[in-house]
């Protein structure tokens, strides 16, 4: 089969065997989503190396402890945990200290015509749920997941910044709990997207200081270290900033305006995704309106080039060419 990788430092569509399934899952990909991670990965700043991807929508070859998803079309939960442990055994693998993560860790992603994961990660795709919506799953289940850690009501004033693609879909997730969601970025088009759904849209060149000490949750989704330092600056006393990207490098930040004001920072990565799926089935967040571009697989070096460059949202790969 064919499989983007990223080994040695170098990226290539490579020609590898099919997966070995050890009792999981082997998925047919349909289609795939070029992630921020991904980037990393390939600027090597994550230390993986193997096929990279994590978001996917699939068909579901062979499973042997669940033959009744066989044929069906599915997405799949990126962490695989051990299976025996208190966290895994509570339904929970996010934080399994033995689990692998689909394309990022231990495990072979899904920039690939196939993969594998334990069935138990796999859900199956509503029938109104389009492939395009589909591949969206994995990261409005990390934007929506903010809602286990934090309380968003409709009182709750939200401040996101960063207008990438995880900053668009965590505004939009969240303007489902809160009208006083408010998108801050650097491009009327992208603010422009999710201005759709009803989220204020704020320049960051035009935030003033009455905009300071404002916002109960700020979720910072730029993944820059400036981003961090404006979330300090919104965010009111005993308020909450959410760390919703990462980035390279080790940051500086205020610590003496963390304590002083009593700020509660929390950490949010992965999020479930049957809320995701419901949101999508249901068409409460439209998620065509960042797809920029759709290459073959067989294009997937050229692929990774275009999401790099500035500007662009999301670029899915069709692993049927």
């Amino acid at each position: 089969m064919r499989a983007l990788r990223f080994v040695g430092g170098s990226l290539n569509l490579a020609d590898i065997p099919l997966p070995q399934t050890d009792g999981e899952a082997l998925i047919r990909v349909v289609k795939s989503g070029i992630c921020n991670t991904d980037l990393e990965i390939v600027r090597g700043y994550a230390g993986f190396e193997g096929t990279i991807g994590h978001e996917f929508v699939g068909v579901v070859e062979s499973a042997d402890d669940r033959p009744q998803i066989v044929g069906k079309r599915v997405v799949g939960e990126i962490n695989a945990g051990c299976g025996v442990c208190g966290l895994c055994l509570a339904g929970d693998p996010r934080h399994c200290p033995k689990r692998t993560v689909l394309g990022i860790v231990g495990r072979d992603g899904a920039h690939a015509d196939f993969l594998c994961l334990p069935s138990r990660n796999l859900l199956e795709v509503p029938e109104n749920v389009t492939d395009d919506q589909a591949v969206f799953v994995e990261p409005l289940a990390a934007a929506f997941g903010i809602t286990e850690q934090v309380s968003i009501v409709p009182e709750t004033k939200v401040a996101v910044i960063g207008d990438g693609k995880l900053g668009l879909l965590c505004a939009m997730a969240l303007a489902l709990e809160s009208p006083n969601v408010s998108l801050i970025g650097k491009h009327l088009s992208k603010i422009s997207v999710a201005q759709k759904c009803g989220v204020e849209g704020i320049l960051l060149s035009n935030l003033t200081p009455a905009m300071f000490r404002h916002y109960d949750v700020v979720i910072e989704a730029s993944g820059s270290e400036s981003g961090f330092a404006t979330a300090v600056d919104l965010v009111r006393p005993r308020g909450k900033i959410v760390l919703k990207s990462t980035f390279h490098g080790t940051p500086t930040w205020a610590a003496s305006r963390v304590v002083v004001d009593e700020i509660t920072i929390v950490g949010s990565r992965c999020g479930r995704f049957a809320p995701a799926l419901d949101l999508l089935k249901t068409g409460s967040v439209n998620v065509e309106d960042l797809i920029d571009e759709e290459f073959a697989l067989s294009k997937g070096v050229a692929a990774i080039s275009r999401a790099e460059q500035k500007g662009v949202l999301k670029v899915i790969l069709r692993a049927n060419q």
